[in-house]
């Protein structure tokens, strides 16, 4: 589990079985010596395993599936830039927001604008459908970064984000161009209520007796 808080930013690239990260000299105070076998690593909002450490990084393997859902692939390829972000402890403060690092679909970037005191950048789900787990002022993962929703377009397909500068400044979101691919990662909270209250839908009502059983109190 993370928070969306990104620590560090690193260089990716292919590697025998999975990819390789590097960390970049000078991001963040957490560094790969902190780093131990089978810990979880955030990587552009993808949740990887430290495989093997290395003096400068780690290497991790990839599923077909994950290449599938993210952009790792192609950033592998063009040894890009990437997000990186720790395992969350439970005695962690809790920063930004859930994310669990399973990325539920990729993004396109629709424009970015500089406005005063921030960056106004406008993302569309590639899969529409997860539109309904977006809406004002909602949590959104954005290569793995949390995110608080703007605005949106009715469906939710759509959306834009204020980035503050710290954020701009700290992350890889600087070198994001219109048209680019992202990953993304909607709300964990919204998901499972959606799962809860759909299988309430099919046994029982959604009323004061279903409230009451599942321990509300008025």
């Amino acid at each position: 589990m993370f928070t969306g808080l990104v620590q560090a930013i690193g260089t990716i690239e292919r590697s025998p079985g999975g990819v390789r990260l590097r960390w970049r000299a000078g991001t963040g105070g957490w560094g790969p010596d902190s780093l131990e076998l089978g810990e979880s690593v955030a990587v552009d909002g993808v949740c990887l395993t430290v495989a093997e450490r290395l003096h400068d990084g780690f290497r991790a393997a990839v599923s077909d599936e994950t290449l599938r859902r993210s952009t790792l692939a192609g950033r592998a390829d063009r040894r890009a830039a990437v997000n990186l972000e720790p395992a969350l402890r439970l005695a962690d403060r809790l920063g930004g927001h859930l994310v669990s690092g399973h990325v539920d679909g990729l993004g396109t970037v629709q424009a970015i604008t500089r406005e005063s005191g921030s960056w106004r950048l406008e993302v569309a789900w590639m899969d529409s459908t997860y539109g309904r787990y977006v809406c004002d002022k909602a949590s959104v993962a954005v290569n793995g970064i949390s995110l608080t929703v703007a605005g949106c377009s009715p469906d939710g397909a759509c959306f834009w984000v204020a980035v503050i500068p710290h954020t701009w400044e700290e992350t890889t979101l600087q070198s994001l161009r219109a048209g680019d691919g992202v990953n993304l990662e909607a709300d964990l909270l919204a998901k499972y209520t959606e799962r809860l209250l759909g299988s309430a839908r099919h046994s029982q009502p959604l009323d004061g007796a279903w409230l009451a059983e599942h321990g509300w109190q008025a």
